[in-house]
């Protein structure tokens, strides 16, 4: 089977899926369809000789982890810059824009990145600490703290928000 055949199958059976991890892993529709996009492209621009689904996927899946790792460093770079090279445009209060309700993606949110990832691979992926620490090349004591940490804001933010959304809060 070509990479052409694998890449088709692969997106037919579980595109969806891979959607899903990419969405929890950023938040963003149109940014989970590029995690995609770009781990496909990357994946299969230097085809191998025994690609199947089965073996595909995985590599997919570490590509896209890496490529929302990589982004989130980039954008947090130009976030520290941002304020040196332009004034913001308001000053205004916006905390008046926030909802009354949060679901799970806005608290996943309120993560860092290396803790949404320890997450998202753990409850999501339903991998071990063993194998998040060996996707993230981290010791496992650094993913028991990034998941202990995920888990504490977490729970804080989605039982504020059940408080809020109850009429109890406030």
């Amino acid at each position: 089977m070509n990479w052409h055949d694998v890449a088709g199958e692969l997106l037919q059976a579980r595109g969806s899926a891979l959607k899903r991890y990419g969405y929890l892993l950023c938040g963003d529709r149109a940014e989970a369809d590029d995690l995609v996009q770009d781990a496909l492209v990357r994946v299969f621009a230097q085809p191998r000789r025994s690609w199947d689904v089965e073996s595909a996927e995985p590599y997919v899946r570490r590509v896209m982890l890496n490529r929302y790792l990589d982004q989130h460093r980039r954008r947090a770079r130009w976030t520290i810059l941002l304020p040196r090279l332009a004034a913001p445009n308001s000053t205004g209060d916006f905390t008046t824009a926030i909802g009354d309700r949060i679901d799970i993606a806005s608290a996943l949110d309120t993560l860092s990145p290396r803790q949404r990832a320890c997450a998202v691979l753990r409850f999501y992926e339903d991998l071990s600490v063993a194998e998040v620490a060996d996707r993230l090349g981290c010791s496992e004591g650094t993913v028991k703290r990034h998941l202990s940490e995920a888990v504490t804001r977490l729970g804080k933010v989605l039982v504020l928000t059940n408080l809020e959304g109850d009429g109890h809060g406030e």
